[in-house]
């Protein structure tokens, strides 16, 4: 038993080593993958931490709000502020222009007399409260007089930006203003019931604090390299499915298959030669990809990949993984009759595996009925195993529900394959 299927799997290196140069792209081109999406990818994780995004602003008001407004975003991480293009100050106009034509993602327009304005505003609104409580009126009657109309911060995006940019944006621009407007409101009540030691305390009292799960006992924030090694790892196994199914429609239409049938040996035996083969590709994929992640890509300016006590677990989540590849392989090409069906069906049907499972859009993102359909996904079960290996801190334990799946997924896929080779040949 031993010895046909060693036999089985000899057969099969011997049909690819037959086969160098499908055998050299087999291994380089996941690797030219995960090297170009990481390479992307990490620029757009670093878009808040070291490139910053220039935005136009142009100031019509010259107050303190203005000036708090220009402050906060010279101090965020995010942005740089742009005040003159080409040593010409900018206008709402030439802001409008270039934010338009592509030239800046946004612009920022404060109106004239704004930080005037809200002084008004809040001065009214103060007053009236003082007043209703029986503080002598200490406001001029032209400020109780003054209409203020409600001002408008106009902001400008690029028509390509992204919405989620637009909100973020949008909100941390409000989040700024409402504090300007609750320190005015603080010291305008402060001047109305005089200076005294009873000071208002100015400083937020909720503010937000991020707590992420130590990875290998230390704090780790989860970076660009985590989230796509894992994913397009996953998505290299599973592109397994095309050499293998071509591999078994290939030995049917030559006749190969039909030769081995005359021998004392078992469809089961055949497909299990196969199985291990390709499974052992599957891991050479993985071990190349996660060198690659460690030794590579710190020369490349990306952060390496640690590694450190998961490798084990990680090996685990990849060889379910490749029986799950394998089991879908072999039944797409015992149902193809030729190449030309297995081929292209199999590479779009890894595509549309990889969208609804998570390795492009992550799960959270898409629409209800689309986030019920992932979790039919086999790469979403290993996309999860990898993350929780990788991002949660997870257990063997932790990732019996996932492995599971995947192996499960092998059997049945393998089974329905046998059970139709076996009617189709009593017909």
């Amino acid at each position: 038993m031993l010895y046909k299927i060693w036999m089985s799997v000899y057969k099969e290196f011997l049909l690819l080593k037959r086969d160098m140069g499908g055998v050299v792209t087999l291994f380089l081109m996941p690797l030219v993958l995960i090297i170009t999406v990481t390479l992307i990818q990490d620029s757009t994780y670093k878009k808040g931490e070291e490139v910053k995004i220039p935005i136009l602003l142009v100031d019509y008001d010259k107050g303190n709000v203005s000036k708090t407004i220009f402050d906060n975003l010279q101090k965020n991480n995010v942005f740089s502020v742009v005040t003159t293009i080409d040593k010409i100050p900018i206008t709402e106009a030439i802001a409008k222009e270039a934010v338009f034509k592509g030239k800046y993602q946004m612009a920022i327009i404060i109106p004239s007399h704004l930080s005037i304005d809200l002084q008004a505003k809040i001065d009214q609104n103060v007053q009236k409260i003082v007043s209703s409580l029986g503080f002598t009126d200490s406001l001029t009657t032209d400020s109780k007089r003054k209409l203020v109309d409600q001002k408008e911060v106009k902001l400008y995006f690029d028509p390509a930006v992204q919405l989620s940019f637009k909100n973020g944006v949008m909100n941390g621009i409000d989040k700024m203003i409402s504090q300007i407007e609750t320190k005015s409101i603080y010291s305008t009540f402060q001047d109305q019931l005089g200076e005294g030691d009873g000071k208002f305390e100015q400083k937020s009292f909720i503010t937000f604090k991020e707590i992420v799960p130590k990875i290998n006992n230390k704090d780790n924030k989860p970076n660009s390299v985590q989230h796509n090694v894992p994913a397009w790892t996953l998505f290299a196994i599973f592109f397994i499915v095309i050499p293998l199914s071509i591999n078994i429609v290939k030995e049917k239409t030559q006749g190969t298959f039909i030769r081995l049938r005359t021998n004392p040996v078992s469809n089961m035996i055949v497909l299990g030669g196969k199985t291990v083969m390709y499974l052992i590709i599957c891991l050479i994929q993985f071990y190349m990809m996660i060198a690659v992640a460690i030794f590579l890509f710190p020369h490349l300016g990306l952060p390496a990949l640690n590694v450190e006590g998961n490798l084990l677990l990680m090996s685990v989540v990849a060889l379910f993984s490749g029986l799950a590849a394998i089991g879908f392989g072999i039944l797409l090409g015992t149902i193809a009759k030729t190449q030309e069906q297995s081929a292209p069906f199999g590479a779009t049907a890894v595509i549309i595996l990889a969208a609804i499972g998570g390795v492009w859009v992550p799960v959270f993102a898409m629409p209800k009925i689309m986030q019920v359909i992932a979790q039919s996904s086999p790469m979403n079960w290993g996309l999860e195993a990898f993350y929780d290996v990788l991002l949660r801190n997870a257990s063997f334990w932790d990732l019996v529900p996932e492995l599971s799946l995947l192996f499960l997924f092998f059997i049945v896929t393998t089974t329905i394959a046998l059970l139709y080779e076996k009617k189709k040949r009593a017909v």
